[in-house]
């Protein structure tokens, strides 16, 4: 089993808090449990955990924005499991930075099983050293990830690549990645999305997925852009 060894959970439901907690602890799990979302800012280690288990309806700050700043400042996994109602919830809190969602109710097992899926994606297998760098080779049109897996790349894959390539860590911003597609102003839809970049991200990120058992590097900016957090090199 592959599970994280620190746990943050955040639900201000106690009852589901504390046996959720105490169901983890067995696995392993060093938890510590929150029932406001202040009280996880507010603590010092509050960027230290290996995973953050979140529910989106909590006091203080909102489950969604609450994801936001953790992205911000931590790598480590994210499942969100809430009650949240709408039909733009799991887009919306996807495109904000979780790896997973999951609508109460829901059981105890059922959390477990994505924690483990998240968690078994961002350990790498064996082999490549960490900060090993991934390729983009052009003539080709194929993504060389670190264990030496190679990913077929579409034209818009190799653009949108090229512009992580030149941004050398940084976020690229969607006008920027709008622009290398040559993508129109997106339409006046009220959440952003019209424009096909989270289509072009997501098809590429199951490319990714699809040939590598490797962490994917490629990650959101909630109303800013993407980031290909790990080296990337083109030849």
């Amino acid at each position: 089993m592959t599970y994280p060894k620190t746990l943050a959970l955040v639900d201000d439901d106690q009852d589901y808090r504390e046996f959720l907690a105490e169901d983890l602890r067995r696995r392993g799990i060093e938890v510590k449990a929150y029932g406001d979302s202040n009280d996880l800012l507010a603590d010092p280690q509050a960027y230290d955990f290996g995973f953050y288990v979140l529910d989106l309806m909590l006091p203080g700050v909102d489950g969604q924005e609450l994801l936001k700043i953790l992205r911000r400042r931590s790598n480590a996994g994210v499942l969100v499991v809430s009650g949240r109602l709408g039909a733009d919830v799991f887009r919306n809190v996807v495109t904000a930075g979780a790896d997973m969602y999951l609508a109460k109710p829901v059981s105890f097992e059922q959390v477990l099983v994505a924690i483990e899926a998240v968690q078994r994606r961002a350990t790498p297998a064996a082999g490549p050293a960490a900060g090993a760098p991934w390729k983009l080779e052009r003539p080709s049109k194929e993504l060389v990830a670190p264990d030496g897996a190679r990913v077929p790349l579409s034209e818009a894959d190799v653009a949108v690549l090229e512009c992580f390539v030149a941004a050398e860590g940084e976020v690229v911003e969607r006008e920027t990645l709008r622009h290398k597609l040559g993508k129109g102003v997106p339409k006046a839809t009220g959440d952003g999305e019209s424009d096909g970049i989270n289509a072009t991200i997501y098809r590429l990120r199951r490319r990714i997925e699809r040939a590598t058992p490797l962490l994917v590097p490629l990650q959101s900016r909630s109303r800013v852009g993407y980031v290909f957090r790990a080296p990337l090199l083109a030849a």
